[in-house]
């Protein structure tokens, strides 16, 4: 049985984890689509590489994906949500904004998170909460203001689009947290949403003609998009694991982590540089993320409970 304190530092670990692992994921999209990766082949195959590895790991453990009706429902809406349309977006966005910048907009997650679920009741307004996400916004304002925003203007259009990907995923933040989901657990919905991504992804890359094939040996783009899936298959079953921990709008949390990653993977991959103004935004969004702490298991929402794997 652990100790109540390690099951507490739990919901911590893994946050700091996602957020390095999901951080390093811009400086990919920017390396993939540079080598020649296409933003809709891209999705495709990090899609097929991430739920590959998913389905090995579940059939290993005898547990396969149930598929229902419901369940191909499920599936199908956090594709959408969690996969298909998000990374899309991101991989058109990569070329045109710095690492850096780009992992910006996932702030704009837990801020979006927190007004849906006040909205529709399943979560209550808290100041010592609300005050850890301005905390956040705060401490992203510290990181680009003092830059005069972006070097370029030009790349105001692809850094909105990027935060459309940031409404995506907030939306799906709150439509995991629902009990219904729980039959599933994280592995396999984190699966199961990948095997659809990339289901509804082919025809689309085909039609566009941005569909292309590994080559043999592998290069850049071959190996990025292994990294993005591996990425993706570790960090984003552990996201949906901490939402049922501690909560969509902790989870969603992870933005601010990923935020200050993406910047330094920025720094270390392309030599991007920042003020000191960067440093001084990471004493906010430790401010922030402590202030947000986790939800007790008695949550109106069932999204605290443990879920099956």
């Amino acid at each position: 049985m652990q100790a109540p304190g390690l099951t507490r530092l739990v919901p911590w670990l893994a946050l700091l984890v996602m957020g390095i692992a999901w951080g390093l994921s811009f400086s990919l999209a920017r390396i993939v689509v540079g080598a020649g990766g296409t933003p809709f082949g891209i999705t495709f195959w990090q899609s097929v590489v991430c739920g590959g590895l998913l389905l090995t790991f579940t059939l290993a453990r005898r547990r396969p994906l149930p598929l229902s009706r419901r369940h191909f429902g499920i599936y199908i809406i956090v594709a959408l949500l969690g996969a298909s349309v998000p990374n899309s977006l991101f991989y058109f966005a990569a070329p045109y904004v710095q690492a850096g910048v780009l992992s910006i907009t996932v702030t704009l997650i837990p801020i979006i998170t927190y007004a849906v679920a006040m909205a529709i009741g399943s979560e209550t307004l808290s100041a010592i909460r609300a005050t850890g996400v301005v905390c956040g916004a705060v401490a992203i304002i510290m990181l680009v203001a003092p830059e005069s925003s972006l070097p370029d203007r030009t790349a105001m259009p692809w850094v909105l689009l990027a935060c459309i990907s940031a409404v995506c995923y907030a939306l799906e933040n709150i439509y995991l947290a629902r009990p219904s989901l729980q039959d599933i657990g994280p592995v396999r919905t984190a699966c199961g949403m990948n095997l659809f991504a990339a289901m509804i992804m082919l025809p689309v890359a085909l039609l566009t003609d941005q569909m292309f094939l590994p080559a043999f040996p592998f290069g850049t783009v071959e190996w990025a998009v292994i990294g993005l899936g591996l990425i993706n298959a570790v960090a984003y079953t552990t996201f949906i694991m901490v939402i049922g921990l501690a909560g969509s709008v902790f989870a969603s949390q992870t933005g601010y982590v990923v935020t200050l990653a993406g910047v330094i993977w920025g720094i270390v991959l392309f030599g991007e540089t920042h003020s000191a103004w960067v440093w001084g935004s990471v004493v906010m969004m430790m401010l922030g993320l402590a202030l947000v702490t986790p939800r007790r298991r008695e949550a109106p929402d069932g999204g605290n409970s443990p879920e099956p794997t």
